[in-house]
């Protein structure tokens, strides 16, 4: 608005802003009137009306306040899932039966809005350091030993929807089950399937029953792993549970030590007995054999006999002399010799050979 002179005093005198006249300001204070500070507002109100279009600033306003709910609906109504998320939408708190995968996604805020669930794999630790350590961990098996069992149980989200609202606190309860059924698997079994013979199986048989529990109370997790991280006795009884381990170990080098022996023994008795059974069955074969042929022989002589019984009898006779007569020590007698002879048999020859053939 332009001033009615340029000397910065009104037509009546005043001032540009209707006040009087102001001479110059003093540093000693006694002269000028400081500013209104209602009226500076006032008149800044009055500036920025005659601004707006119709001269009036209510309007701007509410555009300016329907802009922010706006933003503010926006930002509450559009909400991310990370890849490894899934996130479930409530309608007036009941959640939907659709998941929400990794990307953008718009829900009706306010009466609708998103609870997100972490699906990667998480684990969880029994006995040890965890939380209720060793109340945790000792177990007492089924030949009345107490052991020491660390174990973790890796699972994941399958089910975002029974995750979050079928059972109240869900890692909680899957500690309480996998302790549970720790507990009952370890106490169908002596304690050395624990410590070292048949622990895989053990903690198969703990998946198994953890599984089967947390699907009955709906709870939408996946069990993926059971692992057994140390067993052990209890720190009172340790030493007297060493003892014990390195007498059954003892017991057990003794036992394949005898084992081995026993083997070697049997091995060579065999090998004996088939070597006996061998040559007797040799001795066998030799003896049917002979006995055979002295048969075959007999019949050939026998047939001979019966066309030349003469001939046959005294060929017998010789070859039966000769057989007698080959090995036998012979001395010849004259009978006519000449008169007055006496004939001399050597019987101390003949006996002293006989004892030195004998002894040889």
């Amino acid at each position: 608005m332009p001033w009615s002179n340029q000397n910065g005093s009104g037509g009546n005198g005043q001032g540009p802003w209707g006040q009087g006249p102001r001479g110059p300001r003093k540093t000693g204070g006694g002269g000028g009137q400081p500013p209104d500070l209602e009226d500076i507002i006032r008149r800044s109100q009055d500036q920025l009306r005659n601004a707006l279009p119709g001269g009036s600033g209510g309007g701007l306003i509410a555009i300016i306040v329907v802009i922010g709910l706006l933003l503010l609906w926006a930002f509450q109504a559009i909400y991310t899932v990370q890849p490894d998320e899934r996130g479930v939408v409530l309608l007036f708190g009941k959640p939907k039966t659709e998941v929400s995968q990794p990307g953008l996604h718009f829900l009706w805020w306010p009466i609708e809005r998103v609870e997100k669930v972490s699906i990667v794999e998480k684990q969880i630790n029994i006995g040890g350091n965890s939380p209720r350590g060793a109340a945790q961990s000792l177990m007492l098996t089924g030949d009345q030993n107490i052991v020491d069992v660390q174990f973790s149980v890796l699972y994941s989200i399958t089910n975002p929807q029974d995750y979050l609202f079928d059972v109240e606190n869900p890692e909680d309860t899957l500690r309480q089950v996998a302790e549970s059924a720790m507990r009952e698997v370890v106490g169908r079994r002596p304690a050395q399937d624990i410590f070292r013979d048949n622990r895989q199986a053990i903690a198969d048989s703990v998946k198994i029953t953890i599984q089967e529990t947390m699907d009955t109370y709906g709870a939408g997790i996946s069990v993926n792993t059971v692992s057994i991280e140390d067993a052990a006795p209890p720190r009172e009884v340790a030493d007297a549970f060493d003892e014990v381990q390195r007498a059954e170990q003892d017991e057990d080098r003794f036992v394949e030590e005898a084992n081995q022996y026993s083997n070697q023994q049997l091995g060579r008795a065999r090998g004996e007995a088939a070597q006996i059974r061998e040559e007797a069955a040799a001795y066998k074969n030799r003896v049917v054999n002979e006995a055979e042929g002295e048969a075959q022989r007999f019949e050939a002589i026998y047939e001979e006999y019966a066309n030349a019984p003469d001939v046959t009898r005294k060929r017998l006779f010789l070859e039966t002399l000769e057989e007698v007569y080959r090995t036998s020590n012979k001395f010849i007698v004259e009978q006519n010799g000449e008169q007055g002879v006496v004939p001399y048999l050597p019987l101390n020859e003949l006996n002293k050979q006989k004892s030195q053939g004998g002894s040889n």
